[in-house]
């Protein structure tokens, strides 16, 4: 897992080059984002922390999907605007802030038509504790939320890293979410968790966790 964390870190350098170029990933399943597109509905996209995670929101831009994205500020507040000028500039220029302000800034985003992508891995400071590897995690619940308010699908990615430092990129098929669920958004958290779950265990040094997910 250090050692995919290093290399992510030093890739930040490589994003302009990584917008430009298509060889250095290969996309999975990508008739499900023609599909998506085709649709012209917008989607919720999750994912974690895996391997170069910046890559998802990339991906999508590239395949023309209109897009924000919520990230979460670095705690540095001296290299935190470098990343916020490199993610604007090289991986998605809609850049929503995570907080009470982006929750508000995500609905006038699906609003407009736009598709929102963002990590639910990590450990949020309130929201239901849900269970995560059989353990109440604190987490999002706002994939959920606007899946109901929008009527829109909630679609995983998978990207993870090649032994040739290469990437692999994975469009998987939406949550399932019957008539009877979409109110209950811990109920559709829940199995967002799960989903999570199958895609670490797929390859736990893909996933880049630094802290107490279970704080």
């Amino acid at each position: 897992m250090w050692s995919n964390y290093g290399k992510t870190f030093i890739e930040y350098i490589f994003l302009n080059t990584f917008k430009k170029k298509t060889d250095h990933i290969d996309i999975k399943n990508k008739k499900a984002i023609d599909e998506i597109l085709k649709k012209n509905k917008p989607v919720v996209f999750i994912s974690g922390h895996f391997a170069n995670y910046e890559l998802m929101s990339m991906e999508l831009i590239k395949a023309k999907a209109k897009l924000a994205t919520i990230y979460r500020p670095l705690n540095n507040i001296f290299l935190n605007p470098f990343m916020e000028y490199l993610r604007k500039n090289f991986v998605c220029e809609n850049q929503i802030k995570k907080g009470l302000n982006g929750v508000k800034e995500s609905l006038e985003y699906m609003k407009k038509g736009y598709s929102i992508a963002l990590m639910v891995d990590q450990r949020v400071s309130e929201g239901p504790r849900i269970d995560f590897f059989n353990a109440g995690a604190h987490t999002t619940t706002l994939p959920a939320q606007l899946s109901y308010r929008f009527d829109c699908d909630i679609v995983p990615i998978y990207i993870s890293r090649t032994q040739d430092d290469r990437f692999e990129m994975e469009i998987l098929d939406p949550i399932l979410i019957s008539d009877g669920e979409k109110k209950d958004k811990e109920l559709i958290t829940k199995k967002i968790n799960l989903a999570m779950e199958k895609l670490i265990l797929k390859d736990p040094s893909q996933w880049i966790l630094t802290h107490n997910r279970w704080k």
